[in-house]
Order: C-alpha cells, then structure tokens, then sequence
C-alpha cells in the first residue's frame, strides 16, 4: 500500500486537488502543527488518518451540557403552566378556553378554496423541492400583490416568506437587534418576543396597555422608555391577549413617538382584517410617512390553518432607512432553515385570491358573537371585570382579587377554576400581567355559554364582599 503523504485542497467549486507531500510542498503551504492551514489545506495521509496526530487531546469523560442559548430559553406560558396543578373535576367535562389555536374543536374549518389549493399545489408536482429560502418569486408577488395599498405599494423583493409568523417575528427581530439593545413590548403582550430576545441577549422593556381605554398603549410610558439602544417598537395589532383593535388616530399617534426618536417597527399583524364589524384599523405601514415597519404576518389566524406554517415579513421603507443591508440581513437569516414549506407556497396563490369573502365574514361573525355571549354573561358575575374585544379571537377578564380571598393570584384562581369546574382559562401572568386571565372564544358556542355557567357558579361559591371601616363596598 502507498503511504506517501498528500496535501488535498479543496477549491470553491468543490473540487479537490491532490499534492504530493514534501518538504519543498510543506514550505509553501504553512501547514500548521494541526495539520490545517489558513486556506483550507488539510495535511492528511493515504490510509485516511489525520496526520499529524493531536497530542494528549481525548477527553476523560462524557460532558455533553446544553448551550447558553438553550438554557436561556424560556417561553413564559409554559413556564406558568407547567406549573400549575391541573387535575379537573371528573364529573365535569373539560373546557380549555385556553388555546390559541381556532382548529382545535373542529368548528372553524378553513375554506374549501383553500383546501382545494393546497390538493392543486400537490398534485402538479411542481413544489417537491428547495425553493430559494426567501420564498418563490411567484408566490411572494402574490403576497405582494394581496397587501399592496397605493399608500404602502409593495413588490415581490419586499416579501419574505417564513415558516409560520413566529419565524416571521424571530427574523425580524434578529436582524434589527444586537446583544445589548432592548425591544419595547406590550403588557399585557405575547410572550414569544420574550422567548426569542432574551437568549440574544437582547432585554426586553415592557410598555403598559390600560385596559380603561380598550388596552390603548400608554404612549407617555413607550417614551420613557425608549433610549440609545433600543432597537425597536413591537406593535401588536389587533392584540393576543387583549382583543384590543387600534383606532386610525392611535395607530397615528403611535407613529409619531416612533418617527420622533427614530425608532422602526416590529408590526405583528398576524390578527389583520381579523377586526369586528363597526371597528376598522388600517396596517401600519399604510400611515406612516417616514418610519420604516416590518409587518408580520400569515395564514395561521384568518385562514384557520396556523399548522401549515406560513408566514410573511412585509418590509415597508420608502425612504431607504432599512437599506440594502436589513434587506440583505433578512436573506442571509432566511438561509438558516431553507424557508418555509413550498406546497403551501405553491397554493398561496390559489389561497389568497380564490378565498371566498363570505367565509372571512363567517369567521368574523362568530368571533364576535361568541365574544359578546361572553363578555355580556361575565359582566354580571361579581368580582370579575371582563373587557369587550374588538378582534383578534381573545377576551381579558380582570379579577378583583380583594373578593376572592381563597386565592393568592390569577394563578391559584384559574388552577381552582379547573379543579372544581373542569374549565382552564390561562392566567395573565404568562403575558406578565397578574389578576387577569384570558379566554379564547373560539369555542363552540353550546361550550361557550356552558363555560360560562361554570364560572358563575364559580365565582358565587368563592366571592367576598369587601368592607373596610365597617363599611360593606360590595355593589
């Protein structure tokens, strides 16, 4: 067998090269006491060992630990869940108005238009493979062309497609934040920006909604915040967990504090066109004049299909602030996972432009009918505080915990609520905002009314009037 020694160099088209090796080829190369130089060149020998030989390099025992970045990692709503004692009532069947996702009870199906896209999508045979990790050029024109206003025009180039919308916020985070820099985020607000920031290094700053103005932001507290670092504004519109749907003059006022300390937005519109009859709430991008908005978006929510995973960032800069940089950002972090599912790709034009209007009123209709049914039932419940939504598919209910003695916070109240009434309303603590719970009202509407009932019952058997100085405060 041959045991001369080669020098094997790899080239940029993948092509490998074979040297003879000696001491005229080592002088040139710098080959390094590791076997490897600064090119690429690795020192290696015809019977495949690595050569020469790393001394005293093998461990002495298993070490594996999880990273920094794992161990960081927190999703809020798991953190408080896990922890609670859920053990329900089993003489009463279980009501979870507690999931975010409308497929759950099989009552909101998505619409035949859509299913039919995504069958037409599979049996071309034409979205089998990689597509480039920003997405089709087709299909992000269709997105293009779907959400383009004369406002706010958008083209293909201005479309990242993503794996879902949580992708979408992860991207559009990373791009704009570095170790260091700190995001503003509603609270009560959606915990993943938690749960992607704060491994990044990035702190979060928590900016207060006030539930006495339909969860308006407190504009005076966003700019208290904001300093040198900070490196973006979320804005969640129409609102999980609130409901809350932001008036045009708001969203208006909201830009100005933006445009005033320069600031760009993270706009979450997963929840677009998801707003009750009589409320409208243009896209942010739509009214801004020099405040550069990702939006981010997807089907999960208005198409009822959030398992297939498919989001959107909508890069609005008109005036060039983003740059060509954040847009090459946007591709370079895309390339980390090959981009989102390309079936679905496929049937996205099919989905947004074959989707029948009468199926988005549907939707809508039931939402809010199922809001109202709550919200009205609620209100009559002493010691509960419940707020009308006007989107989106969440109700907050605060609780007046001065009347419920029993319990120590939202936590104990809605972990008692499952063990005696076999209902789960998830604690406001998980969006980092105590004595309230949110209910998602896509439930069945028989479920609604009998989760409901439960809860009065509830709440009669544990409710305390109130007195102090001996005088009786119950209304």
């Amino acid at each position: 067998m041959d045991n001369k020694s080669y020098l094997v160099q790899m080239n940029g088209n993948g092509v490998h090269s074979k040297t003879p090796l000696n001491a005229k080829t080592l002088s040139g190369t710098g080959v390094n006491g590791k076997g490897v130089n600064g090119n690429g060149i690795h020192h290696v020998s015809v019977n495949g060992s690595l050569y020469p030989a790393k001394a005293k390099s093998r461990r002495q025992r298993w070490e594996v630990k999880p990273s920094e970045l794992a161990k960081n990692t927190l999703n809020p709503i798991r953190a408080i869940v896990d922890g609670m004692k859920l053990t329900p009532n089993p003489n009463k069947p279980m009501i979870a108005l507690s999931i975010g996702d409308p497929t759950v009870f099989g009552n909101l199906p998505t619409d035949d238009a859509v299913l039919q896209a995504m069958k037409d999508a599979i049996d071309s045979q034409k979205y089998n493979g990689y597509a480039p990790s920003v997405g089709y050029l087709k299909s992000r024109q269709t997105v293009a062309n779907f959400y383009s206003c004369p406002e706010a025009p958008l083209e293909a180039e201005d479309v990242i497609l993503t794996s879902g919308c949580s992708q979408a916020i992860d991207l559009a985070i990373s791009v704009l934040c570095n170790p260091g820099d700190n995001i503003l985020v509603p609270c009560p607000g959606f915990s993943l920006y938690k749960t992607l920031a704060v491994p990044m290094g990035i702190k979060v700053k928590l900016y207060n909604l006030l539930p006495e103005k339909s969860w308006e932001i407190d504009l005076q507290h966003v700019e208290s915040l904001i300093d040198e670092r900070t490196s973006c504004l979320i804005i969640t519109n129409p609102s999980n967990p609130c409901g809350s749907v932001f008036s045009k003059e708001h969203l208006q006022k909201i830009l100005k504090v933006a445009s005033r300390h320069c600031v760009p937005i993270l706009a979450d519109e997963i929840y677009s066109d998801m707003v009750f009859p009589g409320c409208s709430s243009p896209s942010m991008a739509s009214l801004s004049k020099n405040v550069p908005i990702l939006s981010c978006g997807g089907l999960a929510k208005r198409w009822l299909v959030p398992g297939w995973r498919m989001g959107w960032i909508l890069i609005h800069d008109r005036n060039d602030i983003f740059g060509s940089e954040i847009r090459q950002g946007l591709v370079k972090l895309s390339q980390r996972i090959l981009g989102a599912c390309t079936i679905v790709q496929g049937a996205l034009e099919g989905i947004l432009n074959n989707t029948n209007q009468s199926f988005y009123k549907s939707t809508i209709s039931f939402l809010k009918s199922n809001s109202e049914i709550c919200f009205n039932e609620l209100s009559t419940i002493p010691g509960l505080r419940p707020i009308m939504p006007s989107g989106a598919m969440y109700l907050m209910v605060g609780i007046d915990m001065d009347h419920f003695p029993d319990f120590k916070n939202d936590v104990d109240f809605t972990e008692h609520l499952v063990t005696e009434q076999s209902v789960f309303c998830l604690p406001a603590s998980a969006f980092e905002y105590p004595n309230y719970f949110r209910i998602v009202v896509t439930v069945p509407e028989e479920m609604m009314m009998e989760a409901c009932v439960r809860i009065r019952e509830f709440c009669q058997f544990h409710y305390q009037p109130c007195s102090h100085d001996g005088n009786d405060l119950d209304q």
